[in-house]
C-alpha cells in the first residue's frame, strides 16, 4: 500500500513538472515529459485513449467494436498516466499564479536557467534509439533546427480575445505538451494570449477557459496519433527531429534579449552563466537518476527470470 501511495506521489510530481513548464514561456512540455521520463507513457497513453475513446463513439453504437474499444485503454499504463494527469493541471494552475509573475520580473535569470535545462536535455532524444546517427540525420536535424530557430524569431501579434481564435490557438499551442523543443506558453506570448489565459485563470473565466480546454482536447488528440505513428514505425527519425526543433528553440531561452527578440548586450555575466550551469546540472542529475533506475530495474529482471536450479 505505501509503495504504491509512494509510486502516486512520484508520477504525481513528474507530471506536475510538466504542467509547471506549460506555464513559462520558451521551456517545452515535452521536453519535461523527455527529462522526467514521463515521454513515452503520455504519448502511448494518450494515442490509445484517443483510439479507444474513437471506436466507442463509431463503433460500439453500431454494435460492434467494444472489446477492440477496450482493448486500446488496457494498453495505456494507467498507474503512470493517472497521477501525471492528476499533477499537470494541478500544477499548471499554481505555476501560472506563482512562478510565471516571478519569471516576468527576472526574466534573464529564468531564461538562463531554462537555458542550461534545454541544452542539457538535446542527450536524451539524441540517445533515445540507441542507434548511432549517420550525416544525413545530422543534416536533418539542421534543418529542423533552422526552422524552430526562425519560428521562435518571430516577432508577437496581438490576436482577438474571441473563444473561436482561443480555441484555435489552444488547438496549436496545446501540441507543445506532446512536442519537445516546442513552448506552448510560447506560443500564447507570440500571439498574444499568455497574458489573457493567466488572467482568465485567476479570475475564473469560464467562457475563456472552457474554449481554451476543448481547442487543447481537439488539437491533443489530432496531434498525438500521428506522433504515435511516428514513433512507432520511424522511432529514430522522430528522435533526430525532435533534437533539432530542441537544438533551434534555445534561441528563445537566450537570456540577453527583449520580449520583441531583441538581443541584448550581455549583462551580469556571471550569475546569469552560473545559473545556465545550474540548471544544465539538474538535467545531468536527472538523466543519471534514470539511468541508474533502469539499470536497477533491468537486473531485477534479469535476476528473477534466472532459472532455479
Amino acid at each position: 500500500m505505501a509503495k504504491s501511495v509512494g509510486s502516486f506521489i512520484f508520477n504525481a510530481v513528474r507530471g506536475g513538472a510538466v504542467g509547471t513548464s506549460e506555464a513559462l514561456p520558451g521551456i517545452s512540455g515535452g521536453t519535461v515529459a523527455l527529462i522526467v521520463g514521463l515521454y513515452d507513457d503520455l504519448i502511448g497513453g494518450a494515442g490509445h485513449m484517443v483510439s479507444g475513446i474513437k471506436r466507442y463513439v463509431t463503433d460500439v453504437p453500431r454494435g460492434r467494436g467494444k472489446e477492440r474499444a477496450q482493448e486500446q485503454f488496457r494498453l495505456v499504463n494507467w498507474s503512470v498516466l493517472v497521477p501525471a494527469l492528476v499533477g499537470m493541471p494541478v500544477a499548471l494552475i499554481l505555476a501560472l499564479l506563482l512562478i510565471a509573475p516571478l519569471v516576468e520580473e527576472h526574466t534573464q535569470y529564468a531564461h538562463a536557467v531554462f537555458f542550461g535545462l534545454v541544452l542539457a536535455s538535446l542527450w536524451v532524444p539524441y540517445s533515445g534509439s540507441g542507434k548511432p546517427w549517420k550525416a544525413w540525420h545530422y543534416l536533418v536535424a539542421l534543418v529542423f533546427a533552422a526552422v524552430a530557430f526562425s519560428l521562435t524569431g518571430l516577432p508577437g501579434a496581438n490576436l482577438p480575445v474571441h473563444p473561436v481564435v482561443v480555441f484555435l490557438v489552444a488547438s496549436v499551442a496545446v501540441c507543445a505538451l506532446v512536442l519537445p523543443g516546442v513552448s506552448g506558453s510560447f506560443i500564447l506570448v507570440t500571439v498574444g494570449l499568455y497574458v489573457p489565459t493567466k488572467d482568465a485563470v485567476a479570475g475564473l473565466d469560464l467562457v475563456y477557459i472552457g474554449a481554451f480546454a476543448l481547442g487543447a482536447i481537439t488539437g491533443l488528440s489530432l496531434f498525438v496519433k500521428l506522433l504515435q505513428f511516428l514513433l512507432e514505425n520511424f522511432h529514430h527519425i522522430a528522435l533526430v527531429v525532435l533534437t533539432g526543433l530542441m537544438a533551434g528553440s534555445l534561441r528563445a531561452l537566450w537570456p540577453w534579449q527583449t520580449e520583441e527578440r531583441e538581443i541584448l548586450p550581455m549583462t551580469e555575466i556571471p550569475l546569469t552563466v552560473t545559473l545556465m550551469v545550474v540548471g544544465f546540472l539538474i538535467v545531468v542529475a536527472a538523466v543519471v537518476y534514470e539511468h541508474r533506475k533502469k539499470a536497477r530495474t533491468g537486473t531485477t529482471h534479469q535476476h528473477h527470470s534466472a532459472p532455479v536450479h
